[in-house]
């Protein structure tokens, strides 16, 4: 009980910690304002250090805590293979193969799970592929947030509905991982004054700008990240559901001693 209570306490402040960084320019009044590296390296020290305790925490618990973090290592290590060959062999708009992985990984696995599966492969794909950067600790905080929420989604009983479920939720996600990640490089871009944003303008005022930047700039990208979220929920969500459901189950055994 007091290692689960631990646990959530971890998740709820590396959440905090994600809300607060990423809605600053809704937040912000006074003049300033734009992101240092210094604020995104301490970023990723928090989000990392957070993720290295959750950790922890799962270990020292029974043995079905080690088994999960070595179903999460061999996930991690797979999803950031898929991004490895997203760089070498880049797609078209924002569609990036990794999204779909995450999600049927979080729903089948857990909240917990997702949202670590999320954090961590950004983290690993992030250094295979030279990636790392001050929106680093930004990927990584969002696709925790796609892996926790799917972990949160309804199980279906019909394979049909829950099909459609995680296709319209992947899709959903296809536009919201790019608005979020906006966020980061929205405040030190210098365009048209109604996209622009203003430390002053206040929180209204800075979302209705937002909302113009994100319609001119990013919806066609997103919309192209979108459909290749559909098409491959459409194409191997099921079998890669059975799949993860089986190897689910497998870790699940105990060893007793006679």
């Amino acid at each position: 009980m007091r290692r689960r209570l631990l646990t959530g306490a971890l998740y709820a402040l590396s959440l905090t910690v994600g809300v607060v960084a990423l809605a600053y320019p809704f937040l912000v009044r006074a003049a300033g304002g734009a992101t240092s590296p210094g604020q995104t390296s301490l970023l990723s020290v928090i989000l990392v250090t957070l993720c290295l305790a959750v950790l922890l925490v799962e270990l020292q618990g029974q043995a079905a805590g080690a088994k999960t973090v070595a179903a999460l290592g061999i996930l991690v290590a797979a999803t950031a293979t898929l991004r490895f060959i997203e760089v070498a062999i880049p797609a078209p708009g924002g569609f990036s193969p990794v999204f779909a992985p995450i999600i049927l990984g979080g729903y089948v696995f857990g909240a917990r799970f997702g949202f670590l599966l999320g954090a961590m492969t950004m983290l690993v794909s992030g250094i295979i592929t030279a990636g790392v950067g001050p929106w680093l600790p930004y990927q990584m905080f969002t696709a925790g947030w796609v892996g926790l929420s799917a972990g949160l989604l309804p199980h279906l009983r019909r394979p049909r509905a829950e099909l459609v479920l995680l296709i319209a939720f992947a899709g959903l996600w296809g536009f919201a991982y790019g608005a979020i990640l906006n966020l980061y490089t929205w405040p030190l871009l210098v365009g048209d004054p109604g996209q622009s944003w203003s430390p002053g303008a206040g929180a209204t005022e800075a979302l209705r700008r937002y909302v113009a930047f994100y319609l001119a700039t990013s919806l066609l990208w997103d919309s192209v990240a979108a459909a290749g979220n559909v098409v491959l929920l459409a194409a191997l969500g099921r079998p890669t559901l059975r799949a993860l459901a089986r190897f689910r189950d497998r870790l699940q055994f105990e060893v007793r001693p006679a």
